[in-house]
């Protein structure tokens, strides 16, 4: 028998001429029968109108009479999404369906963009609807008497779920939702079996939805979603299982013997891009970083001057302004073309675009099917994303990319564990509004996926942390932020309590200094390490524009408008993305196929050249082969492997071969890699041949070992232990407008963790870096599956005479192994091209510039000594 509420929605889709899909349907049933789940889709399915309908008919059939009258109802539904560009989109299309059916409810945003009276009219009368993210939902926790705020509410849904799976973003929303579930019992107990620490089916009267796109793990990250606590009878995973029609194509060069090799952008490609821009109703070309997106809208600005007024930038160091004014010109179809980075990756609806261009490998299945989802959005729709490879060998990623979408072989996203620092913040949270008591709030956070195999005794480690600073603190004012009463935790300092409120979140940074008009108006921010560079009268190119740098002052950089084409691009802070495992597993697939002589894909096919030059200078190695090169230059001894693993896991295996070739014969590596090989050069003869007969070399026996003596894993775990203390409380960055210097933050958290090291070697948060350093530096657990690889496959060691087409762009990633030279990298290349002879198939590197020729570095490299 259909509801009220079902026939509402019936008619709903009816009046719209729409279809209700079958997963849709699904979704309606699981919903009004009280289930909590995970909802599969892919992007432009109605997966926002597939949860967010059924709670609407829920609504309707228990106020069947009065549901489009007026009335208090208090929050019912909170919205957490991890983009608060994706809340303005989302809002209004609730909003729209809110008064289309009569409905006279209020949909509202809470982020980091709400303005003080809107977060005030919030207090005084809250929405049935509310948007937010992860670190919003933690302020609204640290509110006094927050659990009024959320006492009728009804169902959380996690949009983008997959985006904050495996993130510490991902563990906020765990916790936030362990103190939801128990608010919204009617009881506030667990159940009086005590063996049993399940909350009883009864007294679950919270509904908790995830919308995710497709991962390799969706049955894990429902678990993780609901936690160890959630009856698993009450849990449905809806999966839409529509084929969403997606058009895949590489930009090949022509004459690719010639393209570049590495550190190119892309920018040679520009006439074919802007063909497709041309075809096109409205285009998005994402680029993986955003110095790359503004050197890609300067670029065609540059050359094709006729955009100007329909072409717009996106990335997230715009001010916020600028962002809104271009994601509602896309939704006006006033942009012909938008230069964005993953700012737009998310559920943002932008019905005009027709287009998807990828600059570069976005080093990832799943998100390159995000960011080609961006086209078409909506059902039945096509997706057209073009693939720009930015070197030759990128072209390889492109058919590897196709592929794995056509396996339907996407990545995992695997769940933190234990992150003490977002444990610690959040237990200043709840202290900060009405306090805890120990072992109540020790109960909600076992049962979180995060913290399920937390001990008691670490949790009594935390409290004191945060009540006496620990072990090594409890002599500093500065780290007894909270107070006992009577057995409720509890923060009595309004200073401590604002500095708290300040600093809620997980995302760290370099320090941002705001880029400001001198006449008036915000362009957005920049690191501090990139504007403390600059002196007064520099030009240099953000938001679109050429800028002068006049002066700082109060923590803004105040510019005014220039008139010169030559100027700086800004860079930010972050690593290059590494090949994702499924990625670099279809590759190797690719590069078998060539290796036997099976050629079907365009992009493998515009390749031959190269590999037919592979295979006569060296070998092709295939899937049950490992490729080692040996030769000698004027450089020194140089040995190249070529795993196809990914940068990360190349960084910790170079390091890892070399302490082990030391081991032989004692010598000073300098090492460089990318994601394909790395290469080991030293100034004396390594003896390659002797260490493979040993079978230990390839072992991961004592492979923790092995790294921490190739590795300064001293300096990796300070790495991660400056944003662990940013976290956990342990420094302050500062008041708005007030920031503390970036270099005084690093030697405070420096000297926090020398200190911890040496008196306190137990620390939780020490412990935790370390681990963070193994885990998503060195990728511990991929490196060790591609050793165990590696073992099995015949070795093949070949002494060339130079550098073959895998060598050469390792090499020039090499180049930044020199501290000091006035030639500009275009022409190191080109000597080093000629050096070798084989500058009749590389030619010299474009400037990442368009007008000008200097460039950076091109590569991360490193020289250490063993």
């Amino acid at each position: 028998m259909i509801t009220k509420g079902q026939q509402v929605i019936q008619d709903w889709y009816q009046n719209k001429k729409w279809e209700q899909f079958a997963f849709q349907r699904e979704m309606e049933a699981a919903y009004l029968q009280g289930f909590s789940g995970l909802l599969n889709a892919p992007t432009g399915s109605g997966k926002t109108f597939a949860l967010f309908l059924p709670f609407l008919a829920d609504f309707i059939n228990k106020h069947s009479d009065t549901y489009n009258t007026k009335a208090d109802n208090g929050l019912l539904m909170l919205w957490i999404t991890p983009l608060r560009a994706l809340t303005n989109d989302i809002r209004k299309a609730m909003q729209e369906v809110c008064d289309e059916l009569g409905l006279p409810w209020r949909i509202m945003t809470r982020t980091g963009d709400t303005s003080a009276s809107e977060k005030a009219a919030l207090k005084r009368k809250l929405p049935e609807v509310l948007l937010t993210t992860p670190e919003s939902l933690h302020l609204m926790l640290a509110q006094k008497e927050y659990p009024k705020i959320f006492k009728g509410l009804q169902v959380v849904v996690i949009d983008e779920w997959h985006e904050l799976l495996g993130t510490k973003r991902g563990v906020q929303v765990e916790l936030g939702l362990s103190k939801l579930k128990v608010l919204s019992l009617e009881s506030k107990v667990l159940s009086q079996d005590s063996s049993d620490s399940r909350l009883r089916t009864s007294d679950f009267g919270l509904r908790i939805w995830g919308i995710s796109a497709t991962i390799g793990n969706l049955e894990q990250a429902a678990e993780v979603l609901l936690g160890k606590d959630f009856p698993p009878e009450r849990v449905k995973m809806v999966r839409a299982n529509l084929e969403k029609k997606l058009l895949i194509k590489s930009i090949i060069p022509e004459n690719i013997e010639n393209y570049s090799w590495a550190g190119h952008i892309g920018l040679k490609l520009l006439p074919q891009v802007m063909e497709l821009v041309a075809k096109s109703k409205t285009t998005l070309i994402f680029t993986n970083t955003r110095s790359q997106s503004e050197i890609w809208y300067h670029a065609i600005l540059d050359n094709y001057p006729e955009y100007a007024g329909i072409m717009a930038m996106h990335h997230g160091s715009l001010d916020n302004e600028l962002r809104n004014w271009v994601e509602a010109a896309l939704h006006a179809e006033a942009l012909k073309v938008v230069v964005c980075t993953s700012s737009l990756d998310l559920g943002v609806d932008f019905r005009p675009v027709d287009t998807v261009v990828q600059v570069g490998s976005p080093k990832g299945v799943a998100r390159f099917m995000q960011r080609a989802g961006r086209s078409g959005h909506a059902p039945g729709e096509v997706s057209k994303a073009y693939f720009v490879p930015t070197h030759s060998l990128e072209l390889l990623e492109g058919a590897a990319l196709k592929q794995a979408i056509k396996a339907g072989i996407f990545e995992s996203r695997d769940p933190m564990l234990l992150t003490m620092d977002v444990l610690i913040q959040y237990m200043v949270t709840l202290a900060v509004s009405d306090g805890f008591r120990a072992d109540e709030l020790f109960k909600e956070i076992k049962s979180t996926f995060a913290f399920t195999d937390l001990t008691r005794n670490e949790f009594n480690q935390l409290l004191d942390f945060i009540t006496t600073g620990g072990k090594t603190l409890a002599q500093y004012d500065e780290f007894l932020k909270v107070e006992v009463e009577n057995g409720l935790f509890k923060v009595n300092s309004r200073r401590v309590a604002m500095r708290h409120r300040l600093s809620i979140g997980t995302i760290t940074s370099e320090l941002s200094i705001r880029v400001k008009w001198l006449s008036g108006g915000s362009l957005g921010t920049l690191e501090e390490s990139f504007i403390s560079k600059l002196k007064p009268g520099d030009t240099f190119w953000f938001a679109g524009r050429s800028l002068e740098f006049i002066k700082i002052k109060e923590m803004s950089a105040y510019v005014k408008k220039s008139n010169k084409r030559k100027g700086l691009i800004p860079s930010w802070a972050g690593g290059r993305m590494p090949l994702s495992s499924q990625l670099s597993a279809m590759f190797r697939v690719q590069l078998d196929e060539v290796a036997h002589g099976i050629e079907t894909d365009e992009e493998v096919i515009a390749l031959k050249p190269l590999f037919d030059l592979q295979a006569q200078l060296s070998h092709l190695p295939q899937s049950h082969e490992f490729l080692i090169e040996s030769f000698k230059s004027r450089e020194g001894h140089h040995l190249l492997f070529y795993p196809f693993e990914g940068r990360l896991v190349h960084e910790g295996m170079a390091s890892l071969f070399a302490y082990r070739l030391s081991k032989i014969k004692p010598a000073s590596f300098s090492i460089a890699m990318n994601d394909y090989g790395f290469e080991l050069l030293t100034d004396e003869d390594i003896p390659i041949e002797q260490a493979l007969e040993d079978a230990a070399f390839f072992s991961i026996d004592n492979l923790l070992d092995d790294i921490q003596n190739s590795l300064n894993a001293n300096e990796m775990a300070r790495r991660c232990f400056r944003d662990i203390a940013h976290i956990g409380g342990l420094v302050f960055t500062g008041y708005p407008g007030q920031q503390v210097k970036n270099k005084h933050l690093q030697a405070s958290t420096s000297l926090l963790f020398e200190v911890f090291s040496e008196y306190e070697p137990d620390n939780l948060l020490v412990r935790q870096a370390y681990n963070e350093a193994l885990a998503f530096q060195l990728e511990e657990f991929r490196l060790r599956m591609a050793l165990q690889r590696i073992a099995t496959q015949t070795i093949i060691l070949k002494t060339i005479e130079r550098p073959t087409p895998f060598a050469f762009p390792i090499m020039v990633d090499s180049l930044g192994r020199e501290r000091l030279t006035t030639e500009t990298l275009e022409e190191r290349i080109a000597k080093m091209a000629r050096q070798y002879g084989a500058d009749e198939v590389w030619e010299e590197k474009e400037s990442e510039s368009p007008k000008s020729p200097k460039v950076r570095k091109a590569g991360i490299t490193r020289r250490r000594g063993f």
